[in-house]
């Protein structure tokens, strides 16, 4: 499954070193996790976005499979992917930006030809073949026609997806230089946040955080004295505050670490996609993990 996480330090910036797809030497190892792509978007201090992403595969020496990047920025978008749509290349690995924001995605939208016709003339943000960048041209679009409106734009591109289009998960993590958001639906995959108090739930604590599956890790000193929020597809460390978004549940982390929740998508999806109707590449990529410790 692939997997996000997503952290804001705002209004700090914060010095993180992420460790992607953190998988042992053993070659049968790696290739039962068959990693598809890593890829960590930041923000310069410009407010610029910084994409460091590589598609990967489990066949290639195990030095490629680990990426560890040492960056400062507001906030930090990472994603593990196993591809269901579109072939690994660059342009198909998360995240993603368009007009200044980043944007990574865990799940599978279907009939992709009724989403470009949807998209219009959004259709040419879109540089690969994958599902999630098609979704996120869709947001992008409708924060344009809301002026601006991160959460309009995320609320009208889920709402028109789940009346319109198979789905299996639309999962996303949304960020910008000041702001983060992310969606969880329906109730396929979870999506848990973590609001963490300067130096943790003991205090004193620098962030260092690991997901069982060793997919995705994060090592920020910073944090003994700066508060975050943290988003990730699992469980990562032993603190109580972690819980699960609700199916629906918009969460916006605005720039002083304050944050808001709704309930944007009420019902089920009108066609929700069973793993027993995916083909093999693409009910592999949404299998969970035998080693996830996600509640």
């Amino acid at each position: 499954m692939c997997r996000l996480f997503g952290l804001s330090g705002a209004p700090n910036r914060v010095r993180a070193t992420f460790w992607l797809l953190d998988a042992p030497d053993s070659l049968s190892v790696q290739s039962r996790r068959e990693p598809d792509g890593t890829g960590l978007g930041t923000f310069g201090p410009d407010r610029t976005p910084r994409l460091d992403k590589q598609p990967v595969a489990a066949y290639q020496d195990a030095e490629f499979a680990r990426a560890a990047k040492q960056v400062t920025s507001t906030t930090f978008l990472a994603h593990i992917r196993y591809a269901s749509t579109g072939g690994l290349d660059i342009r198909n690995t998360h995240p993603f930006t368009q007009h200044g924001r980043l944007f990574a995605h865990n799940g599978i939208i279907a009939d992709l030809d009724r989403l470009e016709a949807e998209l219009g003339d959004y259709r040419s943000l879109v540089e690969g073949n994958t599902d999630s960048e098609r979704f996120f041209a869709l947001i992008t679009k409708h924060i344009d026609a809301s002026g601006g409106n991160v959460g309009i734009g995320i609320t009208t591109a889920a709402r028109w997806i789940a009346a319109n289009l198979p789905l299996y998960a639309i999962n996303l993590v949304l960020t910008t230089p000041d702001e983060l958001w992310a969606l969880r639906y329906p109730d396929t995959h979870d999506l848990l946040v973590l609001g963490r108090r300067p130096g943790g739930s003991s205090g004193g604590r620098h962030l260092e955080q690991a997901s069982a599956a060793g997919t995705v890790r994060v090592r920020c000193g910073d944090l003994i004295k700066h508060a975050a929020v943290v988003i990730a597809s699992e469980r990562m460390d032993e603190d109580p505050g972690w819980r699960s978004l609700q199916p629906g549940e918009l969460l916006r982390v605005r720039s002083d670490l304050s944050t808001e929740s709704t309930l944007i998508i009420d019902q089920p999806p009108s066609h929700l996609i069973t793993l027993a109707e995916l083909d093999a590449r693409a009910a592999a990529s949404q299998a969970p993990t035998p080693d996830s410790n996600a509640p």
